[in-house]
């Protein structure tokens, strides 16, 4: 049984074996756990915030953690019909191939940064449960405004 997250603004549903580290009200920022090294972590930004700022900002942070980051701009894609932008990352921590899914997006009230992470080896498995917690999310939002198509993959 999923558990849901009404946070930042936001509904959405998550597995119920992973841990929400902070859902209070006053957080501009939520993050999920989940059982092994994956991790779900959304942060809230003013109206009218650019995605450019907090997508170099996130990308500094990684670059000043870890040694060599690769970083791709992930081709622009619509969300239940939000447009989603942003970047895919590749490095290395603790001798582990990892990636994270830097990711975008804008409502009328808010901004926010969605970034995604797990080890590779275990990002095969969590993929599809980012899919669902972005479908989730997604479907929220858009019960608000009007229906609109998913993609097959982030």
């Amino acid at each position: 049984m999923p558990a849901t997250c009404e946070a930042l603004g936001l509904t959405f549903d998550y597995p119920d074996n992973w841990q929400l580290e902070d859902s209070s009200e006053e957080a501009e920022a939520i993050m999920l756990a989940g059982p092994e090294t994956a991790f779900w972590q959304i942060s809230r930004h003013p109206a009218g915030t650019e995605l450019e700022s907090l997508f170099d900002e996130a990308l500094s942070a990684l670059r000043a953690e870890y040694q060599q980051i690769e970083a791709h701009a992930a081709p622009e894609q619509s969300f239940e019909g939000t447009p989603l932008t942003g970047f895919d990352v590749n490095f290395y921590c603790l001798d582990f191939t990892n990636t994270a899914w830097l990711r975008g997006f804008s409502t009328p009230e808010a901004v926010y940064l969605l970034i995604c992470q797990a080890e590779d080896r275990e990002m095969t498995s969590t993929a599809p449960i980012f899919q669902a917690m972005l479908t989730s999310l997604f479907r929220q939002l858009d019960s608000q405004v009007e229906p609109r198509d998913i993609p097959s993959s982030l």
